[in-house]
């Protein structure tokens, strides 16, 4: 089964709330005014004062407006986003053009809103900004006004000084992108992945407890039709005398309620499925497992390969049906020839061994099997047309496994005629303790 995470998912798709943005700006607005303030009043260093509040004061007008004209839980495109970050970058270069330019220390903060970009904008929107930030930069190198110092005091900054601090500017601006970008798109794919996975997980829930519900209503709608059946013959036997009757109406009519509450309960899948049909002998589960894989030509073959003690009871998990499902799916998808599934129990754990007869997981695949953004696959030496892959699905099937409480390796088999080799196993009291 392949999943793809699809581009719906991506950047575009995650969009700021005007809410995010505005915050950031007021905190920014506060650190900016007490700087120029403390500069300017505790200090008493000489700065252009009044162009300083009024760039501080274009900000915050900024905030207003945007805060008046739109909601505030409100998702900003990409563009606006954009748009928002190159003011304020701009501001900020405005802001040190006023009070020092690259000789100022809170040039640093050019970056930041680079760093804002490559964690919500498409990397085309970040590349963009990145260059807009590094041109003014360049210019506040040469254009700005003097860093604000003791009156009647002179302070010489070299030029070679000025240009290690853009190398660093510039260099931290790459360097930071970079990082944030990969850190926010690995968490990006593992939240599409695990979203992926409880779509799944619900889905095979659902169909579990309908299937559940149905052998629950099949067994106990069983009696009562009987009973109604019975009462019928014999109302047909007897003569129509309504006293006579009258108990037995009473009790066709209970029992069609009863045959009705059945019902009732099927069609809303409700919790109250019967206990025995929610407890599965290990080796019927996995029965219930292989048999959708019997009809393409691979011969599945389930062997007990090591049986200390009886055999393991336990809930018919729909995770663990769909993992375990997964895995052999793909195991068949690669197979030549043949799929060995081993059982083994004792009385601490069981383990479930999958083990295929086609060509293994290459080395560097074998490395990153069960991460969500696996692009490598096995795809090429698939044996059978249409077959499964190794990416997301393999994912979802070592994740809903884990949240049962087994452990998944991946290996290869390295003996003859054999192939991939999966290990899943569990603490048999974790395995048995919901049943």
């Amino acid at each position: 089964m392949e999943y793809d995470l699809g581009t719906g998912t991506g950047f575009g798709n995650r969009r700021l709330r005007l809410s995010t943005i505005t915050n950031t700006r007021w905190l920014a607005i506060t650190g900016q005014l007490a700087a120029v303030t403390f500069v300017a009043l505790v200090l008493r260093f000489e700065l252009p004062i009044v162009a300083c509040l009024f760039l501080i004061a274009l900000a915050a007008i900024l905030n207003m407006a945007l805060s008046k004209l739109f909601p505030a839980n409100k998702r900003l495109r990409p563009v606006g986003v954009f748009a928002v970050l190159i003011f304020d970058v701009a501001q900020l270069a405005g802001l040190l053009a006023l009070t020092g330019g690259l000789t100022n220390p809170f040039c640093i903060l050019l970056v930041v809103p680079v760093i804002i970009s490559a964690t919500t904008l498409p990397p085309r929107f970040t590349v963009i900004l990145a260059l807009i930030t590094a041109a003014f930069a360049s210019a506040l190198a040469f254009v700005h006004l003097p860093l604000p110092w003791y009156p009647h005091r002179l302070i010489d900054i070299p030029l070679i000084f000025v240009a290690g601090m853009w190398v660093a500017v510039v260099s931290m601006m790459v360097f930071t992108a970079l990082y944030a970008y990969r850190v926010a798109e690995e968490a990006r794919r593992l939240s599409d992945a695990l979203a992926a996975t409880e779509l799944v997980l619900q889905r095979e829930q659902h169909i579990s407890a309908l299937d559940g519900m149905a052998a629950a209503a099949a067994h106990e709608l069983g009696t009562p039709l009987a009973t109604i059946s019975l009462v019928a013959k014999e109302m047909a036997r007897e003569p129509l005398d309504p006293d006579n009757l009258r108990d037995d109406i009473a009790l066709l009519r209970t029992q069609a309620d009863r045959c009705r509450e059945i019902l009732r309960r099927l069609s809303t899948l409700g919790a109250g499925e019967e206990n025995h049909m929610t407890r599965l002998a290990l080796r019927t589960m996995l029965e219930e497992v292989i048999a959708p894989h019997r009809e393409f030509g691979i011969t599945i073959a389930p062997t007990v390969e090591r049986n200390a003690g009886t055999e393991p009871v336990c809930q018919r998990n729909p995770g663990i049906l769909y993992g375990l499902g997964n895995l052999v799916e793909n195991a068949v998808d690669f197979a030549r020839e043949r799929v060995e599934i081993r059982l083994a129990w004792d009385a601490d754990t069981v383990r479930v061994r999958i083990i295929d007869d086609g060509p293994g997981f290459p080395p560097e695949v074998l490395e990153h099997l069960g991460e969500p953004d696996l692009k490598l696959s096995r795809a090429a030496n698939r044996p059978r047309n249409g077959g499964g892959g190794l990416g997301l699905g393999i994912f979802i099937a070592k994740t809903l496994l884990e949240r049962s409480g087994a452990s998944v390796r991946f290996s290869n088999a390295f003996s003859a005629g054999k192939g991939a080799d999966v290990v899943v196993e569990w603490p048999r009291s974790s395995m048995q303790a919901a049943a």
